[in-house]
């Protein structure tokens, strides 16, 4: 099945990007959602392997029918960021429109309305449904409390429902907008309950509030995914399989690249802007002096070169957010997406953990049983035997779950690389296009001005 992807008409010129990057780089507000709680070896044994014991998949019945054969198709549009209400309680609401011709929808259109803390919200809970089955979720936007915080503050608009204009709001919406529709791309998430009830339903959604950067929940989070890390530096794998070796490998490099191309792609960004308002100096400098230059062939030539400095400076402007946003932020959805790779390996890791935690267990049951039966112990002997049996179910669940996991991740991988290679492909000849009509235009201009400097005499 092929996912169609909106194709926007706006024009880059209309978007300032001169203050883009409070929109993009918000590192110390960015809210991630965190990995699982690590495995200890202490505590209820119990509530170790709840996770093991959780069914290991989930059956759809157009699971079959929806593959990637071209005849259903699922095209999601995020528009028309709205504020909604006054004050601090105030917030952002975008237009979502959806037509498909998948089945399980109850129609072909339609289209809600959903906040921002309503796509986390979403985000969320695939991530607790699939994640740890090994199946890649795609990250949604970071927060951006400066951002956030300035709408709420500023002053309601004239009319409800009035778009807003500012430059990293777009920024957001265009970024929820690449998450929705990466989630469609896959054929088991595009045909969730939820996420279909997220896209259909007109009704609002349960209020995310463990969302918020500076919830309790969110705190929580943050000592969660500081243990997480701590796991992943000390528990070390012994791997069985070559492929996961080379993968995670492959990984690791591609998205230590990709990250020197982002870093790049930015200060491009940034020198192209500056290149723009330079070249707007020149155009007033130009002006400014043919004002006063006597000599009427000079003077006309020097008009007609503030005049063309003009139009290149937009050009110039345009090819910034070109390099911004065909280029930057598809890398670091990219980016983005590496990582999402990273936290199902981890899963991996902490299946293998359980089922190593298991196997230990049942060593343990199986020496205290044969302790009691050397001892005579028959009144313990019953108990014992029961404990062997139900550790030998856990060890087999967790076996299970392992195996079920890493035939899930080589099947996401296979499905990751085939879209990974079409949507750079796509990107990269979208931005060779979109720079080429750049300089075709700027020769275009250079060819206009040249008579002008010939009839200086």
């Amino acid at each position: 099945m092929e996912v169609e992807s909106p194709e926007h008409t706006r024009e880059f010129a209309e978007v300032d990007i001169n203050n883009g990057d409070n929109g993009v780089e918000s590192s110390d507000e960015e809210e991630e959602v965190p990995a699982p709680g690590s495995i200890t070896l202490a505590g209820n044994d119990t509530d170790l392997f709840v996770s093991a014991m959780s069914p290991s998949s989930i059956e759809h019945p157009l699971q079959e029918v929806l593959t990637d054969d071209g005849d259903y198709f699922i095209n999601i549009v995020v528009s028309d960021p709205q504020k909604i209400g006054d004050g601090m309680g105030s917030y952002l609401a975008y237009k979502v429109t959806t037509k498909t011709n998948i089945p399980k929808f109850k129609r072909s259109e339609f289209s809600t309305l959903r906040r921002f803390s309503d796509f986390l919200g979403i985000h969320d809970l695939l991530v607790g449904k699939y994640m740890r089955q090994g199946r890649i979720i795609p990250p949604a936007p970071s927060k951006n409390i400066i951002g956030s915080t300035k709408v709420k503050i500023s002053p309601q608009q004239s009319e409800p429902g009035t778009p807003m204009n500012q430059e990293w709001v777009e920024i957001r919406r265009a970024a929820l907008e690449r998450f929705v529709h990466r989630t469609a791309q896959h054929p088991i998430l595009r045909v969730d309950l939820d996420f279909m009830n997220f896209l259909e339903s007109d009704q609002e959604l349960p209020r995310a509030v463990n969302t918020s950067a500076l919830s309790g929940a969110g705190v929580i989070r943050l000592f969660n995914k500081v243990g997480e890390t701590v796991n992943k530096i000390t528990y070390k794998m012994d791997e069985n399989d070559p492929w996961f070796d080379d993968k995670i490998t492959e990984v690791e490099s591609l998205d230590a690249h990709l990250q020197k191309l982002h870093n790049a792609m930015k200060s491009l960004v940034t020198s192209r802007r500056e290149l723009s308002a330079l070249t707007g100096l020149v155009a007033k400098s130009a002006a400014m002096l043919s004002t006063c230059e006597e000599h009427t062939g000079l003077s006309r030539a020097l008009s007609n070169l503030a005049d063309l400095e003009e139009k290149i400076e937009l050009l110039r402007s345009e090819q910034g957010n070109s390099d911004f946003f065909i280029l930057a932020e598809f890398i670091k959805d990219y980016l983005g997406l590496f990582g999402a790779i990273k936290c199902i390996f981890h899963e991996r890791v902490k299946a293998f953990q359980n089922w190593q935690y298991a196997q230990m267990q049942l060593s343990k049951r199986r020496e205290n049983r044969g302790r009691f039966e050397l001892a005579n112990r028959a009144d313990k002997l019953d108990q014992a035997q029961q404990e062997v049996d139900e550790w030998q179910g856990k060890v087999q669940r967790c076996q299970q779950q392992f195996d079920d996991i890493s035939a899930e991740i080589k099947r996401e991988m296979e499905r990751f690389e085939l879209t990974r290679v079409k949507d750079f492909k796509a990107n990269i000849i979208k931005y060779i296009e979109d720079q080429m009509a750049h300089q075709q235009q700027i020769v275009s201009y250079w060819e206009a001005f040249a008579p002008y400097a010939r009839e200086i005499v």
